[in-house]
């Protein structure tokens, strides 16, 4: 399920707090600005800055946030 417009408005990077914009597939939320990834998981947006994965590693398919 696409996360909704009014929900994007509000959201905001809680590391720089900057725009998000969803992912092309719309399993995370990118914040361009600090290149990571904030995954969704079961339609739950996961915006906490240790869950966050670099955005290299998730468009090389790595998913999970380093240990």
């Amino acid at each position: 399920m696409p996360i909704a417009s009014e929900l994007l408005e509000i959201l905001a990077c809680p590391k720089c707090k900057g725009d998000i914009a969803p992912t092309p597939q719309g399993d995370g939320l990118v914040c361009a600005k600090c290149a990571v990834v904030y995954p969704i998981r079961e339609d739950i947006p996961i915006m906490l800055v240790e869950e966050a994965v670099e955005l290299s590693r998730w468009e090389a398919g790595d998913r999970q946030a380093k240990p």
